[in-house]
């Protein structure tokens, strides 16, 4: 069939920003084409892989870029360099396999930052040749403009076509959702450039997201503030919600722990004071392994609830905090092993592909305890640490950990996120007395492959939390 086509590309239109162009294509052979795919080649001296995407002719049809049976089709293309003459293969499959190419280059505009952030990044490590395997892209949840897409050469890569503030925000099933801060909308942003919006349809006494959004076990779990009884619900409640936006499941950790501590002979109003900001839910994961909710409480510990009763099955934290003076939560604690450290202040909880349970342990102590009780433990460097987990015997130990020398301090915020193939990602969002976003690539060894930085306008404005994305492997069907 290639050799027949008659397919010709015309000249790309801008997208919304200087990342993603429209490219035109037409002819009759289209009727035959079954799947598209392009690759935007690096700039040289790059070493992040290229972009790398591919549609098949259905999801070109459902997001509107063609019509069944037609003539003329448009292949939208995001990743691209600003300013930049991009070199891009095209390539179309047809229905007997065969396939046609076509080179294109496409010139884009340059982007300015309108914060002098994401143009400006001080690049301490460059990322060499030798270096390649592993992380090539990720997005960093940002105050403005929103989810960011950075290579691991510290270049942009895609921007939102709007301005949004992004800290609560995934990307899944190829788009972002990003949760509102000041109510319940949920914005779903398409790499395209396409936009549309929804909003959580929960009970009334909830009105704004926090903090991060991930997948659960049905849905999404986020976490939600809110106002009951004119008491406030603050940081302290997470829900699986589904696509549409209705909420499946919630869990309210005022409450769990109250009635634990309750039915357990302790005074949970010692403890549990939810008109402040007690508990400071940061981090939320569903565990398959035994239908279970991992979350973090930067004030007090990590703690792991049953998904269906909300019961109590382990918690890990600092000793030393003021929560380990109840003997009911202190019956729950898990003991960890010599040498080890425990997470306090940490954040980004995330199961690694060989069971353990990764969080960037930033090394804070609490900050909203009871006048006179123990604040705990304080480091003067944050860590990524990875713990192996054994409920049976209430053990735990520190079977990984990066410290880069011990050399920098992230109080607040801050992220750790792993590959397949053992390769991290580090986002250190306050270094340097909260002035300083640095961003850290590890390969499998736990070498340093990259590092860069960027100024921080404000506390963890510049990227509180960072993850990989597949730019190098995006497939749309």
């Amino acid at each position: 069939m290639s050799q027949l086509s008659d397919i010709v590309i015309d000249s790309p239109t801008a997208g919304p920003t200087p990342f993603i162009s429209y490219v035109p294509l037409s002819g009759q052979s289209l009727k035959q084409v079954v799947a598209y795919h392009y690759i935007i080649s690096p700039k040289t001296g790059a070493t992040s892989r290229p972009v790398d995407v591919s549609y098949t002719t259905h999801a070109l049809l459902s997001r509107g870029y063609y019509t069944d049976s037609a003539t003329n089709s448009t292949l939208p293309i995001f990743g691209l360099y600003a300013g930049y003459i991009n070199h891009v293969e095209v390539r179309v499959e047809f229905r007997d396999n065969s396939t046609q190419t076509f080179p294109l280059n496409i010139i884009t505009p340059t982007y300015v930052d309108p914060n002098r952030i994401f143009d400006h990044p001080n690049i301490i490590k460059k990322r060499v040749s030798s270096q390649t395997d592993g992380i090539s892209y990720f997005f960093l949840k940002t105050l403005v403009p929103g989810p960011i897409v950075i290579d691991t050469d510290a270049e942009i890569r895609w921007v939102p076509p709007i301005s949004l503030n992004g800290y609560s925000s995934t990307f899944f099933d190829n788009h972002f959702i990003i949760g509102a801060p000041d109510s319940l909308a949920l914005n779903h942003l398409e790499l395209d450039g396409k936009q549309t919006s929804t909003s959580l349809t929960p009970p009334s006494y909830y009105s704004a997201f926090h903090h991060n959004i991930g997948q659960g076990k049905q849905g999404f779990l986020g976490e939600l503030d809110g106002m009951l009884d004119g008491i406030k619900i603050l940081e302290s409640v997470v829900v699986d919600f589904d696509s549409t936006g209705k909420i499946i499941k919630s869990w309210d950790f005022a409450d769990i722990i109250s009635q634990y501590m309750r039915a357990n002979g302790d005074d949970p109003t010692l403890f549990v004071r939810p008109s402040v900001d007690w508990f400071h839910n940061n981090s939320a994961i569903y565990d398959k392994r035994d239908d279970s909710l991992i979350v973090s409480s930067r004030e007090n510990f990590i703690i792991k609830v049953d998904y269906n009763s909300g019961a109590i099955k382990w918690i890990l934290g600092d000793p030393t905090k003021y929560w380990y003076t109840f003997p009911s939560l202190r019956a729950k604690a898990l003991t960890l092993d010599t040498g080890g450290l425990y997470p306090i202040g940490q954040h980004s909880l995330s199961i690694t592909p060989d069971g353990q349970l990764l969080l960037f342990n930033n090394g804070a102590e609490s900050f909203n305890q009871p006048t006179g009780t123990a604040a705990g433990e304080k480091r003067t460097f944050s860590t990524a640490s990875a713990y192996a987990i054994d409920p049976g015997d209430m053990k735990a130990k520190e079977v990984w950990r990066f410290d880069y020398d011990q050399s920098i301090y992230s109080d607040v915020c801050s992220s750790v996120y792993s590959v397949s193939n053992g390769s991290m990602l580090l986002d250190y969002a306050a270094a340097e007395k909260r002035t300083k976003t640095r961003i850290i690539g590890l390969d499998s060894s736990s070498n340093v492959t990259f590092d860069f930085e960027y100024v921080a306008k404000d506390t963890c404005y510049s990227g509180w939390n960072a993850e990989p994305i597949a730019f190098d492997g995006i497939s749309f069907k």
